[in-house]
């Protein structure tokens, strides 16, 4: 956690965005002619195909240099640690290979199921409609609290809340919706709201 406070700060391996950490040449499964990550549309088309774009040994590679890279920056180990918005199996191998190599709190979290693990205990997350074009997150939030809960296991929700400049609008998918997470994030009737659905 930062000092001081209750947040932590993981590491969400990147695979899908930009440049590699790790010697390009020593990974080209990863990377697309122009020797950027392949995009996390690419990752969802292979993965309905029933195809996995990556090499387990090479995003092993990737991983680990990301990790190394995270310490360097940070002077510690990561409070979790997990991938971003890539659907693979050898990824998740990947991810818990360096895990275990360096003792770290992996989540295995996929966004196509609803249950996973979260620093090593399982959990149940949440729908997440952020694609949608009439998107609503209060309305997600609510209907995934009222409608989706598991009394099992801790609920989590997972949000991408920002702002917009050229580089998302150019590189991601995910745009505008973001924004209207920042607004409800920060809404106080949003806190409101969960306070009197305790």
């Amino acid at each position: 956690l930062l000092e001081g406070t209750k947040v932590g700060i993981g590491q969400h391996t990147n695979i899908c965005l930009g440049k590699p950490c790790a010697n390009p040449d020593l990974i080209p499964s990863l990377l697309d002619e122009n020797g950027n990550f392949h995009s996390s549309k690419a990752f969802r088309e292979a993965y309905k195909e029933g195809r996995d774009l990556i090499k387990l040994d090479e995003a092993v590679i990737e991983t680990e240099a990301q990790y190394l890279r995270f310490k360097e920056l940070t002077g510690k180990d990561p409070d979790y640690f997990e991938a971003h918005a890539v659907i693979s199996d050898h990824l998740v191998k990947a991810l818990a290979i360096v895990a275990n190599k360096y003792h770290l709190p992996f989540n295995d979290i996929n966004p196509m199921v609803e249950e996973g693990t979260f620093r090593g205990k399982p959990i149940h997350t949440l729908p997440f409609g952020a694609f949608a074009k009439e998107y609503d997150p209060l309305s997600c939030l609510q209907d995934g609290i009222l409608h989706h809960l598991s009394e099992e296991m801790p609920n989590v929700a997972i949000f991408h809340p920002g702002y917009l400049d050229d580089y998302i609008l150019t590189h991601s998918s995910l745009t505008i919706n973001r924004t209207k997470e920042v607004t409800m994030l920060t809404d106080i009737k949003t806190r409101e709201w969960l306070n009197k659905e305790d």
